[in-house]
């Protein structure tokens, strides 16, 4: 069952007239405990004012979930009841069938044209976002690339500060959310349909696919966000784009399977479909966990090495912590991850040139 708790907004913390979610801070009636964090999606929502009555879920936060670090405001019986929903074109439903399902007009087109050969690098972790796209913008500045936010983790686009970020730079050039994730600049249906649709009539030069913060997780080898990732990955390669796994990595992670290339980007690579390209970083003086590759995509996937800058990242001011550790707790993540986006860049200015070619040639 839901658990949820009546509660009354004490503090609004988060005013601002861009944010896609209201942080406030509450106090659960009747109980005696001390003020709670909340947060608010306004799209679902609307604003909520010092006094409101709501009623919030306070599952995460009961459980101290890593990125569930306050509850999530259900409804605001002051003043959210009267909601008049999406317009009458709007005829796609997300969240079906639960308290918050909500339509919304999504991006699919329905003319399908390929190949799109336009490159998508594929995410295990959130965490892994703002290096990818940051090492994209410096390999190649002035190209386009959009952010896909699939299933696997916290699945309100809203909810990602990171991509908030990365788009106030313009580091990214749009965010769609697809399938459960919703919230995004544009709602998709399907993953391949974000993508066609970013690629295709957005201009996008490159995408990256992958989930939103807070991954969920079963200690167990099929039973994680990050096997999004597959999904992903197949999309991207039924397309025709040139496909970069950015393989999750880690040289601080307590677990062994997580140390040196994780289980689970090894269990991508063995029930891939087909080849793609996997990004590592260059050898450097660090040291470094055995690196040996697995033995299931050793041979059929291609494994590209290349450069990171990850002193000029941490200088960057964007979002560099996953699971609690820093760049200097867990260099190998973030260097992974902004192999990830060099390798990226490379392929997109391999798919211009060939448009490029192309042009010259009719």
């Amino acid at each position: 069952m839901l658990k949820l708790r009546r509660a009354v907004v004490r503090e609004v913390k988060d005013a601002s007239a861009a944010a896609a979610e209201q942080q406030l801070v509450i106090e659960l009636a009747g109980e005696p405990a001390p003020p709670r964090a909340a947060i608010a999606d306004l799209a679902l929502l609307g604003r909520a004012e010092v006094g409101d009555e709501l009623i919030v879920n306070v599952q995460a936060l009961d459980l101290g979930l890593g990125s569930g670090g306050f509850d999530i405001v259900h409804v605001n019986l002051t003043r959210g009841l009267r909601g008049e929903g999406g317009g009458e074109e709007a005829n796609v439903v997300k969240l079906n069938y639960t308290s918050l399902q909500h339509t919304v007009e999504p991006v699919e087109e329905e003319q399908l044209r390929l190949p799109v050969s336009r490159p998508v690098a594929v995410l295990a972790l959130h965490g892994q976002l703002a290096a990818v796209a940051w090492a994209f913008a410096q390999a190649a500045p002035g190209r386009r690339l959009g952010y896909v936010q699939t299933a696997g983790g916290a699945l309100p686009a809203g909810h990602s500060r990171t991509a908030a970020e990365l788009r106030r730079r313009a580091v990214l050039a749009c965010h769609l959310s697809a399938g459960a994730a919703f919230g995004g600049e544009g709602e998709a249906i399907t993953a391949i349909g974000a993508l066609h649709h970013g690629l295709r009539r957005l201009g996008w030069d490159a995408a990256v696919c992958g989930p939103g913060p807070g991954i969920v997780g079963s200690s167990s080898t099929l039973g994680h966000g990050g096997m999004y990732a597959l999904d992903s990955a197949h999309a991207a390669l039924a397309l025709g784009c040139p496909t970069v796994l950015v393989a999750r990595m880690s040289s601080g992670d307590d677990r062994a399977r997580h140390r040196g290339i994780s289980h689970h980007t090894r269990t991508v690579l063995e029930l891939l479909l087909a080849p793609v390209t996997v990004a590592l970083p260059a050898p450097t003086d660090r040291a470094r966990p055995d690196l040996e590759l697995p033995a299931a995509g050793r041979a059929q996937h291609d494994w590209r090495r290349a450069a990171v800058d990850l002193e000029g990242f941490a200088e960057s001011g964007l979002a560099a912590e996953t699971m609690g550790r820093g760049i200097d707790e867990d260099p190998l993540f973030f260097e992974a991850a902004l192999a990830g986006g060099a390798v990226l860049a490379q392929e997109a200015a391999r798919a211009a040139a060939d448009e490029d070619d192309a042009v010259a040639r009719r």
